[in-house]
């Protein structure tokens, strides 16, 4: 039965940024900037980011005074605000600037996320599961965060603690292992196998 071939795929590409190499900037300083900004620095605590809003709700001030890599800017965005960014995210509800900006990024290639406006991003910011060292990424390809984050916390649940401690044994081993990459995959693969079943 060819049911697979009528299924959309999902056709982003995972990736890792180091958020401490780039320069994102943050428009919107409300309650979905804050939810953002949160999520930003709780993934990549040395992120570089400049927060650019004409109000600012109390408790994302207090965040961003925690955080010495966070600039903020309480002022109309300009397209200069764009200057030196590598990543841009829109947490605002004006639809007309959020098209101006999106307008801006495209013609200087900076890659941008609109809150809630799947049909505008570049990326999505989707549900991580973390354990130490060990990072899940999850996307729905925009279609449910209620379905990210129900597997978020299925994976947190089953993933054991002490993971990162297997991963720091792994790293050792594969330090110590002789051979070329080829055998040290398949040795890798060998000791892995049945390791969370």
């Amino acid at each position: 039965m060819k049911y697979r071939a009528y299924i959309r795929m999902n056709e982003l590409f995972p990736i890792f940024l180091k958020m401490h190499e780039i320069r994102t900037l943050l428009v919107g300083a409300g309650p979905v900037g804050l939810e953002k900004l949160q999520a930003i620095l709780k993934n990549s605590p040395r992120a570089r980011v400049d927060v650019v809003a004409r109000e600012i709700e109390e408790e994302t001030r207090a965040f961003i005074a925690q955080h010495s890599t966070v600039s903020l800017l309480r002022k109309e965005f300009e397209e200069s605000d764009l200057d030196h960014k590598d990543l841009v995210i829109l947490a605002t509800n004006n639809a007309g600037l959020n098209e101006r900006i999106r307008t801006f990024a495209r013609e200087r290639h900076i890659l941008l996320n609109v809150a809630d406006k799947p049909a505008l991003c570049d990326f999505y910011l989707g549900a991580v599961v973390q354990k130490g060292s060990l990072k899940l990424g999850i996307s729905t390809n925009g279609k449910s965060p209620t379905m990210a984050k129900r597997l978020k916390e299925f994976f947190n649940d089953i993933l054991p603690e002490e993971i990162d401690e297997t991963l720091e044994l792994m790293l050792q081993y594969r330090n110590q292992l002789k051979g070329d990459f080829k055998e040290k995959v398949e040795v890798l693969n060998t000791h892995t196998k049945n390791a969370l079943i």
